[in-house]
């Protein structure tokens, strides 16, 4: 897991990854459009602990997400929470984003069968389900 995280949280990925997808954003900001375009509407608190990060750091992030059009902040179901969602320029960043990992995972899994794609994917999923049931962090429903 420790080697997996390291090559997730590598710079170089993250330059790979902006280059592919010819996205010019800073490698900071990127992953928050991401998960907001995945769990929004969602509020900074929520978001900070999704990304392991403080909530005053990323409240800052989403200002600057938010300054350069990629994401609004709305009222939430709750009205003390303003809620995170991306405009549609930022869901053609993450368009892009997704459209790229997608083209540099494809040689790194394409010898792979579709057996073990599946298999990889159940065992994630079961991992993660329940790393996250230990912290009795909920999932949202997909």
């Amino acid at each position: 897991m420790m080697d997996l995280a390291e090559f997730l949280n590598r710079p170089q990925a993250d330059d790979m990854l902006l280059r592919e997808a010819g996205v010019s954003l800073d490698r900071a900001l990127f992953p928050l459009l991401v998960r907001i375009e995945r769990k929004g509407p969602i509020g900074v608190v929520d978001l900070a602990d999704a990304a392991g990060r403080d909530h005053s750091v990323v409240s800052r992030q989403v200002a600057k997400l938010e300054s350069l059009g990629l994401v609004e902040r709305r009222p939430g179901k709750d009205k003390r929470v303003r809620e995170a969602v991306v405009t549609e320029r930022g869901r053609e960043l993450t368009d892009a984003l997704d459209a790229a990992r997608r083209r540099l995972a494809g040689p790194l899994l394409g010898r792979w069968s579709a057996r073990d794609l599946q298999e990889l994917a159940r065992l994630l999923r079961k991992f993660v389900d329940d790393a996250n049931a230990t912290l009795k962090v909920s999932r949202p429903p997909e």
